[in-house]
This record gives structure tokens, sequence and C-alpha cells, in this order.
């Protein structure tokens, strides 16, 4: 077992040359760019919504990401360690579950997730530690 985790550890490490993986958990509103090849072109086609579950397998790890278009629920599973993606958080989420699949049955303001205030304020977190 040791070299089959050594050698996931030295893949990790390879795909990540150049780039990190933020810090983040179900109920941040994530901001996903994936680089989509079709024929010779490509293109960045970006897709934002709330992470209901993140799951951690080594190379298998994944994240899904549920957002509402046009009034349906559309969710996406993206593999973290892709070379072809970008994560960015848009806003961090105050949930008490690792898994947000109840969200799928609900809808409007029903399927609001609480907002943590401390994310934007980073000033304010250096002021009162000092």
């Amino acid at each position: 077992m040791n070299v089959l985790q050594d050698f996931e550890k030295k893949e990790q490490e390879r795909l990540l040359a150049g780039r990190t993986i933020p810090e983040f958990s179900a109920g941040d509103t994530l901001k996903i760019s994936v680089k989509v090849t079709e024929g010779e072109k490509e293109r960045v086609q970006i897709f934002e919504g709330v992470c209901i579950a993140r799951r951690n397998r080594g190379m298998g790890s994944s994240v899904t990401v549920r957002k509402i278009s046009f009034g349906e629920g559309v969710e996406r599973v993206f593999p973290l360690y892709s070379p072809n993606i970008k994560i960015e958080i848009v806003r961090r989420g105050v949930v008490r579950r690792a898994k947000l699949y109840y969200l799928r049955g609900r809808l409007g303001k029903s399927a609001r997730i609480a907002e943590d205030n401390s994310f934007g304020n980073q000033n304010d977190e250096r002021a009162s530690v000092s």
C-alpha cells in the first residue's frame, strides 16, 4: 500500500505545481472555471453555485456544486485535481452538516444558507488579534 500512496502523493504534487486548491467546505459558494475543448476551440465555462458535498479520496477527490438555473436545479461534480478547473470562493456559508443534500428538496428562501460575515473582514480579524 505504501507504493500506491507514494504514487498518489507524487501525482498530486505534480498536478498542483503552480496552483493551489483553496480551503472550502460544504455551504460555501464557489465559482469554478472549467476549460472546455470543442473541436479545435477552447473556451472557459464558469459554474457558480453552492458546494453541497466534498469527497476527499486522494486523487479521486471531488466536489459537488449546485445552482438553480432557469428555475431548475443543476448539480455538477468536479474532480479537484483536474488541471482543467480553477476554483474561487465567492462567499462562505455557515452550516452544520458535511453534506447538504437536503437542499435538493428546497426552493426559494428556504434554500438559502447563512453567510459567514468574518470571511470578507480580514482587517477586522487582524485588529482584534493585536
